[in-house]
């Protein structure tokens, strides 16, 4: 039996399964080499059967593993102890699988500063690396990716709408895209879990309404939604929301922090992971489910090319079947790829309905 957020909790659930997708993930997309520190941090929220697997395969493959267990705080992108800043900023590999993770944090800045390699996998269980990792046809995964960044480059309109009242207009003008699920080639440069690419229109451009209709974390205690969160938006900024009592819970989430980048749109992200069908709770998963368009508020990452700004914190949230129109041309209809090229890669990675 699995339970609903997909942790069973036996020792051996998909143990053999776990093991393999923890050293492709090392070995294939981390690129982790012999004598290396290769940094695994991890909170009490965290599966320690992932922790340990990967751990195994970089010991395996001559690195230097270290796991850095600590309490759940409750706090995403928060800087955590002194302790793991320290451990982090000078490794060579951090993989991070902290359910609230510190991306964005001064010691994320540092360790990108002195050139590790970084991935975030926040809340990564057996069940989320052997399907988003393990099962996965990465080359063509990234091939794909490689062109829906052309793609968007390419673009200048971009229209988001959805069956839940999304409406969204912005215009890219020249702006980059930034096809996070790499392998980890570059030195402080992060990478993340394939089936994403992520860009920043111009800010000022973005206007209209933005519904979340599938997950939106943090704040904590939302995470799958139940009820849309709706967000008007004005030149790049939350002016409004609305919606029922996970909309209340976002706003003063972000009243809380008394910081006005909180409300600015920090990115769109594409998702197209062919092992993510449905929300899950767990974060970077939803961002990835096949068909999604993601967006996120607070800080923006330098590394995502847009205008670059910190903030308290960062949020982000999922639109499950967008309509996505590109300079007037229909790319995406309720979730499902009309784009002919991105058709074949679908049937390539076998998704169904393709």
């Amino acid at each position: 039996m699995e339970y609903p957020i997909g942790i069973e909790m036996s020792r051996d659930y998909l143990s053999f399964e776990t093991a393999r997708a923890a050293m492709k993930l090392v070995k294939d997309f981390m690129l982790v080499k012999p004598g290396e520190s290769v940094v695994i941090t991890a909170d009490t929220s965290s599966d320690r059967r992932v922790a340990d697997a990967i751990a195994n395969a970089a010991f395996t493959l001559g690195a230097n593993p270290v796991i850095l267990y600590s309490p759940t705080t409750g706090k995403a992108f928060e800087e955590p102890s002194r302790p793991i800043a320290e451990a982090v900023a000078k490794s060579d590999v951090w993989i991070e699988m902290a359910y609230y993770c510190v991306m964005h944090t001064p010691c994320f800045q540092r360790a990108m500063e002195n050139g590790a390699r970084y991935t975030c996998l926040t809340g990564l269980d057996v069940t989320m690396i052997t399907n988003c990792i393990g099962k996965v046809d990465y080359d063509v995964l990234m091939e794909f990716g490689e062109y829906l960044t052309k793609k968007v480059e390419s673009s200048n309109e971009v229209i988001v709408k959805s069956a839940s009242g999304t409406c969204l207009t912005a215009y890219n003008k020249g702006r980059r895209v930034k096809h996070s699920g790499q392998r980890a080639t570059k030195k402080g440069y992060p990478v993340m879990m394939g089936g994403q690419v992520s860009w920043c229109p111009v800010e000022e451009t973005i206007n209209g309404r933005l519904v979340f209709d599938a997950a939106l974390f943090p704040p904590a205690e939302i995470g799958i939604i139940s009820d849309p969160v709706i967000l008007d938006i004005q030149e790049g900024r939350i002016v409004k929301i609305s919606g029922g009592n996970e909309a209340e819970i976002f706003k003063k989430w972000l009243a809380h922090f008394n910081d006005p980048n909180m409300y600015r749109l920090a990115h769109y992200s594409i998702g197209f992971n062919p092992g993510v069908l449905r929300a899950t709770g767990r974060i970077v998963e939803d961002e990835r489910i096949f068909g999604c368009i993601e967006m996120g508020f607070g800080s923006q990452g330098a590394s995502l090319m847009g205008a670059f700004w910190d903030a308290a914190s960062h949020t982000d949230g999922v639109c499950s079947k967008p309509t996505i129109i590109l300079d007037g041309e229909l790319f995406e209809i309720d979730g499902k790829y009309v784009d002919a090229v991105s058709c074949e890669y679908c049937k390539k990675l076998g998704v169904s309905g393709y």
